[in-house]
């Protein structure tokens, strides 16, 4: 039997879990619940003898940050695949599955989403095993999450009669959408509704065929997508013309309701979405008011709240059943039955043209970070960190200089025809138009100010010679 080829889908934003979760540093880039980020966490439970290495489907602007937090738990992935734009999941699982048909024809995969929480990695492993016979029996298997409250922010999926061929998994009688709390309860009480998890086994080869007789026009697409895709470096761009055309669509909706050969194993994992701050409350470890408190965080009575800071103390006096997230340029403060409607406060900061939806002000790339720590009229400073080993790629500006105090650490600077070495409190200028490449040498992180004077301070600005080192 080959081995089970697990697909990372890690093309969403998490605009639920702002203030922290942005769209250039989404949910399932950060530690929420454990010392691993949620992507670490989905990849190392879908590990071991019964899995191959995992092909990681990402959004092309989290590239390097995905690759750089696959490297950092010691795993190779067999293929990240850049989406051009998003296209939803259905498209996403379909470039996965052209590129490892090609090489590997009766490939069985394992798709999750990178940013779900599954703490029972036994019962998760259990189940996987009890859905492979399904699976290699060409049907389209879904994990089914034994619901244990009338959830409305969930999909659900009726049990059917019993598969012969794969004890303990069953035929799907339907898939239905999230519905109102009355009709939660009564699939909750009726016994054979299942939250939709979002987690799927097949082969892919079956889900190739069910694709192009449901939805030709994706298949299609992505097909057109994976031909004319080209690789980079460690990565696999699909064809940004092919995949946008593709209708933007969710598994379910394109292939899972129609087929007949969809299954459900019903399962116990204790799992969530991770889909709000509520949510994030529920996985949580509390005091015995009820709180979970993470960060610079007092409470003088106050219960059953999220009470977080990634940023400036947070004082909660009195509060019941609320969440409070504080970064270092936001405040949320919401009340937990409200959760789900965070998201109309990233809508409404984009339609307002604030860029508080997109980037922390601390923006993290696989070198390290940098935080713009003041700005005015032509002049910008920022905070730089370099992690050892590490360095930026090489570049020049047209329109503004730069110039570096080294804080701690080594640095190699790059500057023009020059090469040499900056220690602690030691400093140096980058003329405008030159070349110039920043590199830490030392065994401990390189932390430096940059001063950047000039009449533009933008991105586009930035002329790269090379990208391997995400700036």
């Amino acid at each position: 039997m080959p081995p089970i080829v697990p697909v990372i889908l890690s093309g969403g934003v998490g605009s639920r879990l702002w203030p922290l979760s942005r769209s250039l540093f989404p949910k399932q880039l950060l530690s929420l619940t454990s010392e691993q980020t949620l992507i670490q966490d989905t990849v190392l439970r879908a590990s071991g003898p019964l899995f191959d290495h995992p092909v990681i489907v990402c959004n092309a602007e989290h590239r390097f940050l995905v690759a750089e937090q696959i490297r950092n738990i010691g795993t190779v992935a067999r293929d990240i695949l850049l989406e051009p734009v998003g296209r939803n999941t259905a498209p996403a699982i379909a470039a996965a599955a052209l590129r490892l048909v090609t090489d590997s024809p009766d490939a069985i995969l394992l798709v999750m989403p990178a940013d779900h929480v599954v703490k029972d990695h036994e019962a998760f492993r259990a189940a996987v095993v009890a859905a492979l016979p399904a699976a290699q029996n060409d049907r389209l298997v879904t994990f089914g999450i034994t619901p244990t409250a009338p959830e409305t922010g969930f999909g659900y999926v009726q049990r059917g009669t019993a598969l012969s061929e794969a004890p303990g998994v069953f035929h799907v009688t339907r898939f239905v959408e999230k519905p109102d709390r009355n009709t939660a309860q009564h699939y909750l009480d009726q016994g054979d509704y299942y939250w939709n998890s979002g987690m799927f086994l097949f082969r892919a080869r079956t889900f190739l065929a069910e694709l192009e007789r449901l939805q030709p026009s994706i298949a299609a697409a992505c097909h057109e997508a994976v031909v004319q895709g080209k690789r980079d470096l460690d990565f696999f761009r699909l064809a940004q013309a092919p995949f946008a055309a593709s209708p933007s669509i969710s598994i379910d909706y394109a292939v899972m309701e129609h087929t007949k050969q969809a299954a459900i194993i019903p399962a116990n994992m204790d799992w969530s979405d991770i889909g709000s701050w509520t949510a994030l409350w529920e996985t949580a470890s509390k005091d015995p008011s009820g709180n979970m408190m993470a960060g610079d965080v007092l409470s003088i009575d106050s219960t059953d709240c999220y009470l977080r800071s990634d940023g400036p103390l947070v004082a909660a006096i009195g509060l019941q059943n609320m969440s409070v997230v504080a970064t270092s340029d936001a405040v949320l403060i919401a009340e937990k039955d409200n959760a789900q409607d965070v998201k109309k406060i990233v809508e409404r900061l984009q339609q307002s043209g604030r860029d508080l939806h997109l980037n922390h002000p601390k923006v993290y790339r696989p070198w390290g970070s940098y935080e713009v720590i003041d700005a005015g009229s032509g002049f910008q400073a920022k905070r730089i960190t370099v992690n050892p080993g590490s360095k930026l790629s090489l570049q020049l500006h047209h329109r503004r200089a730069e110039h570096w105090v080294v804080v701690s650490g080594q640095a190699r600077v790059t500057c023009g025809e020059k090469d040499f070495l900056l220690n602690a409190n030691e400093s140096t200028f980058i003329p405008l138009g030159v070349k110039h490449r920043l590199e830490n040498v030392g065994s401990i992180p390189l932390h430096l100010i940059e001063v950047q004077p000039g009449d533009y301070l933008g991105e586009d600005d930035i002329v790269r010679f090379d990208d391997s080192y995400g700036r």
